[in-house]
């Protein structure tokens, strides 16, 4: 059915592989992301990520990794940002003076809201508070679909992009993962 369709598109490297790209753009970061035009649409606004992470570390001191956790929780794992992503925007944070680094559990950096950085909260608390409902409501939509799904959705999203970085696609690779997803579409119409 979709065969026809979608004809032409991700035949070879060039546009599937772009479509990668702007599938992770979609969602405001490098990433995960859900595809231009689906029902998830851009999550964050450019540069609007570090006022989200400068919410959840007003709400408590976090280290990195757990402010990427919190986030994907947020979205029931829609979107889960990389550490390139969360760690410049936390020097950025810092840089600006919104945040304070200490240290604990050894080396780990726990980061701490400043007077400063709650002002800037404030001073945006439109903009954070509609980010915060975006994320809502991207995470109940996330959270109609049963975990299985999702699980096989993000392992085919992961051996997909996994196949495109590794070497450019020959015309009977691509046609031979056409055909695979093509049969896919068809057994899950069925279904």
């Amino acid at each position: 059915m979709f065969k026809s369709r979608f004809d032409g598109l991700g035949g070879g490297h060039g546009r599937m592989r772009r479509g990668f790209a702007d599938d992770h753009a979609t969602l405001g970061e490098p990433g995960h992301g859900r595809g231009r035009g689906g029902r998830l649409g851009r999550l964050f606004a450019h540069g609007d990520l570090h006022l989200v992470v400068l919410h959840l570390i007003a709400e408590r001191p976090r280290h990195g990794y757990e402010l990427i956790k919190s986030i994907e929780a947020a979205v029931n794992g829609a979107y889960s940002p990389s550490p390139g992503t969360i760690y410049p925007a936390l020097t950025l944070l810092e840089e600006q003076g919104f945040v304070d680094v200490g240290h604990s559990d050894g080396s780990k950096k726990l980061y701490t809201v400043t007077d400063a950085g709650r002002a800037y909260l404030n001073a945006n608390r439109a903009t954070v508070e509609a980010m915060l409902v975006r994320m809502a409501e991207v995470g109940a939509s996330r959270a109609e679909v049963p975990a299985p799904v999702i699980r096989a959705m993000e392992n085919l999203k992961l051996a997909l992009r996994m196949r495109m970085e590794r070497v450019p696609l020959t015309d009977e690779a691509a046609r031979a993962i056409a055909d695979a997803l093509d049969r896919a579409v068809a057994d899950i119409e069925r279904t």
